[in-house]
């Protein structure tokens, strides 16, 4: 028999009945997949990527998809960086000494060295930020494409899960920050000492490897590491999950230069309070040799117990936090905006794209 109880014989002699019969089982039957229905592109579940973000990247291999985002990293790196430069410079200035801040003299200090020292002081430090930011992003963002396509290898999911966002982010972090770090420390000395102290990059490296030796070039790369881990992992895994989030919301809409504002800002913000004790005994850690605390701050769980013990846990792990609530937000949101609008520009170029010599 059947479905509907339909005797074969009936069928031979009723086609059409035979027709309905075999629609009836085809809609019961439980191997069916239902999700091929276009009523089924309603389901919440579906996951989407970005038409125009996808077909782009559809177009490059993975050497040139190498090759964009290295200088889609740097650009995005410096452009974010010579942004916020005045306000990473406040911030140090807090971190590395037992004042107490507040907004009032975050505004008397900014105020005080453009008196003394001129507009571009504000910026001092910058060019070996600069030199630190630009391999760090390019380095960074290339690391988290390459990562991320490693997990997705095999996968017919469209999206990382969750944790291996987080994992992929973290990893891409410690990356840039182990082969960066040195430059990472020369800047911070650059920022908190006069003039006449440090006079350019090389001249930094020279006096700490006189003065301190060259292991100094590393210290306080441990709390670094721990916070990349942190902040990366947050940071992308914030991000992309908000992309992720849109895409579904929007039937795979592309993003606006806003609203990757906005995500990016979001990543800042999260990313960046969680892992902010950690940048405060990183920052201690690499300025000891110039703040008289050469004895003092010689590994994490000294540096957290001192400054624990003078400054208090909330006044001294979280001293600047306000203003990097600020900075971080604009920092991160103009960074992953500016490395997602130059990928795309730099992508849609012919030259990027597969050819027949390139083969796949």
């Amino acid at each position: 028999m059947l479905g509907m109880g339909v005797s074969v014989e009936e069928t031979n002699l009723r086609p059409d009945v035979l027709n309905q019969s075999n629609l009836s089982l085809l809609a019961s039957s439980p191997n069916v997949d239902q999700t091929t229905s276009p009523n089924s592109h309603g389901n919440g579940n579906e996951e989407h990527h970005h038409h125009e973000e996808h077909r782009i990247n559809q177009k490059v291999p993975n050497h040139n998809k190498i090759i964009t985002s290295l200088i889609a990293g740097a650009v995005a790196g410096a452009v974010a960086k010579t942004v916020i430069a005045p306000l990473d410079r406040t911030k140090i200035h807090f971190q590395i000494s037992n004042k107490q801040f507040s907004v009032r003299d975050a505004y008397q200090f900014l105020c005080n060295t453009f008196k003394n020292e001129g507009f571009l002081a504000l910026w001092r430090g910058n060019s070996a930020t600069m030199a630190r930011i630009i391999p760090y992003a390019a380095i960074q963002y290339t690391a988290h494409e390459q990562y991320k396509r490693f997990f997705m290898c095999n996968s017919k999911r469209k999206h990382l899960p969750p944790i291996k966002r987080f994992m992929v982010g973290s990893m891409a972090g410690v990356t840039a920050s182990s082969l960066t770090y040195p430059l990472d420390l020369v800047r911070a000395r650059m920022a908190v000492t006069a003039k006449d102290r440090y006079h350019n990059l090389f001249e930094v490296f020279l006096k700490i490897k006189a003065e301190e030796g060259l292991r100094t070039l590393y210290r306080g790369i441990v709390p670094t590491l721990y916070g990349s881990v942190v902040y990366s992992g947050l940071g992308f895994c914030t991000y992309e999950t908000l992309k992720k989030w849109h895409a579904e919301y929007n039937k795979g809409k592309d993003l606006t230069l806003g609203e990757r504002l906005c995500f990016g800002a979001c990543a800042g913000l999260l990313s960046q309070s969680a892992s902010y004790p950690l940048d405060i005994i990183r920052r201690r850690m690499q300025t000891a040799g110039v703040t008289g605390h050469s004895n003092d701050y010689r590994s994490v769980t000294e540096t957290f117990k001192r400054v624990v013990k003078e400054e208090g846990f909330r006044r001294g792990l979280y001293k600047g936090l306000s203003i990097n609530w600020v900075k971080g937000p604009i920092a991160v949101g103009v960074s992953f905006a500016t490395f997602d609008v130059t990928t795309l520009w730099l992508r849609r170029r012919k030259m990027f794209h597969i050819d027949e010599l390139d083969g796949d």
